[in-house]
């Protein structure tokens, strides 16, 4: 795979699990609302997915080694991937009830990583359980600390 293109897919892939992921919990936790989650969701596939891609756009342009098509191809790779991993999260919150739709979420979120983690270690030939659970761990504080934001901003705000 060349290179601009792995770059937008691993961002755009990790960002958009691990963000939405965040997001979903974090925004179920807050208001135990559907409409607001599907919201978020719709919000993070199109507004985040577009940062994300400027933001890889200018990092491969600071790093002055990468053509104008290189860099081209890993903004619009990251934010195809972004939008699309984002997106699949909206499956389960539109045909299951919100509370079973988070857990799906994140089992499908965490079931992502760890495939993902996978390849890379097999492309880097590094032991693969070290790399998947790196991940994991960093995906898991995320959800449990949106987990908890969204219950202050409920018992606090709400």
């Amino acid at each position: 795979m060349k290179h601009s293109l792995k770059t937008g897919l691993s961002f755009g892939l990790t960002s958009g699990v691990v963000t939405t992921l965040g997001l979903i919990v974090g925004l179920h936790s807050g208001t135990h609302s559907k409409p607001v989650v599907i919201g978020g969701i719709l919000v993070i596939a199109i507004a985040d997915a577009l940062s994300d891609a400027l933001g890889i756009h200018f990092s491969e342009e600071s790093e002055n080694k990468h053509t104008t098509k290189e860099i081209w191809e890993s903004t619009i790779a990251t934010f195809v991937a972004k939008f699309v991993f984002s997106m699949t999260f909206i499956v389960p919150i539109l045909l299951l009830s919100l509370s079973t739709a988070v857990i799906v979420s994140v089992i499908w979120g965490l079931f992502l990583l760890v495939i993902f983690s996978f390849y890379i270690a097999k492309e880097q030939k590094v032991k693969s359980w070290k790399v998947v659970t790196e991940h994991l761990l960093i995906a898991l504080v995320v959800i449990t600390i949106t987990h908890y934001v969204g219950d202050w901003v409920r018992s606090t705000f709400g």
